[in-house]
């Protein structure tokens, strides 16, 4: 099958999903003011009124990012020229930067099929929520910013790594989400968790019950996501425990919990105040659940048993890669477009 044509089938089985969600907004926003009210925004330097439409734009910022990754990884090209356009009062739209020694490419999922479904579904969800984003904002939605999703030395995926303590020794100090199905999971398991988290923390500021509903179920659908990503991730880990899958995990959500500023799991993996967490078991309230080396920690959640929140901010310290009060760098090299753009002073 050519790779049009394995895009074609796992976009259309998205394509009655697409048109539900337009009519659903064509009937509810009769009854929906687009953006009614403000609410506040944790930013560096002071509380930041943000309307409906600032928040949907910010999460159409995170969803360009993740629809590029995925559709180069499973696909091998990027999303329509379409999806790309926009309002450019608050930024120009950008070009996806995917780097010329490693570049953001088709993975060979050749012997590995079942991730290659992953892939492949991943994406065509990803593109969904583009669409629909744009679709749910009309004339109010950001141009796609420029996005770094390159595989080489200076891409923000090694810079990610190194800040995480990997181990690199192997691929000469680099890492390259696109060499295989492996790297491919490390890489999106970096933005998955983010994405749920980001959703959560937002989805409380957001004033129209239209755009709640609308903002739950595509953190229903991260979840999912994130979920398939640390099941695999799991599996392969305990399956070849010398792939340190697991180990990479929990360097990684370490380096996030630095970025964001709240603090990293104790020695023995006490949560705290953490708002993330790899895959291996974890310890709270001086319990281990489950049983050191016997479990697993598919859901990352709090001793309530509810998903962590990240405030817009916070989310920002990470796709900047960056835990200081800026407005870009990282996956996101001029930035996020829109009036959400500033990272938190951790």
């Amino acid at each position: 099958m050519s790779q049009t044509e394995e895009l074609i089938e796992a976009l259309d089985s998205r394509v009655r999903r697409r048109e539900e969600r337009r009519a659903f907004f064509k009937v509810a926003l009769g009854a929906a003011a687009v953006g009614a009210g403000a609410f506040a925004v944790a930013t560096p330097a002071a509380a930041q009124a943000v309307t409906d439409n600032d928040i949907l734009n910010f999460a159409l910022n995170l969803e360009y990012l993740e629809a590029q990754f995925y559709s180069y990884a499973a696909f091998g090209t990027g999303i329509a020229a379409n999806l790309q356009t926009g309002v450019t009062t608050s930024g120009p739209q950008g070009a996806v930067v995917i780097g010329t020694t490693n570049p953001a490419r088709q993975v060979n999922f050749s012997g590995d099929p079942l991730v290659g479904q992953y892939a492949r579904e991943i994406a065509a969800d990803e593109i969904a929520h583009v669409a629909f984003l744009r679709t749910a904002l009309a004339a109010a939605a950001v141009a796609q910013p420029a996005i770094n999703i390159s595989g080489d030395a200076n891409g923000p995926f090694t810079a990610a790594a190194k800040a995480a303590g990997v181990d690199l020794t192997a691929s000469g100090g680099v890492f390259d989400p696109y060499a295989n199905p492996n790297n491919f999971l490390l890489g999106s398991f970096i933005f998955e968790d983010v994405g749920v988290t980001a959703y959560k923390g937002s989805a409380a500021l957001l004033t129209s019950k239209v755009f709640l509903e609308a903002a739950a179920g595509i953190l229903a659908v991260e979840a999912y996501h994130s979920s398939i990503v640390r099941t695999s991730l799991y599996a392969r880990g305990m399956a070849t425990p010398a792939l340190q899958l697991v180990e990479t995990t929990e360097k990684i959500s370490a380096a996030r919990d630095l970025l964001d500023g709240t603090p990293a799991d104790d020695p023995v993996r006490g949560i705290g105040a953490d708002d993330d967490q790899g895959i291996a078991p974890v310890t709270i309230s001086g319990a281990l659940l489950p049983a050191s080396g016997t479990g697993s920690n598919i859901v990352p959640l709090n001793s309530n048993g509810l998903a962590y929140s990240r405030t817009a901010a916070q989310v920002l310290n990470i796709v900047y890669l960056n835990k200081a009060a800026v407005t870009m760098g990282g996956f996101f090299p001029a930035g996020v477009n829109g009036t959400i753009r500033t990272s938190a002073a951790n």
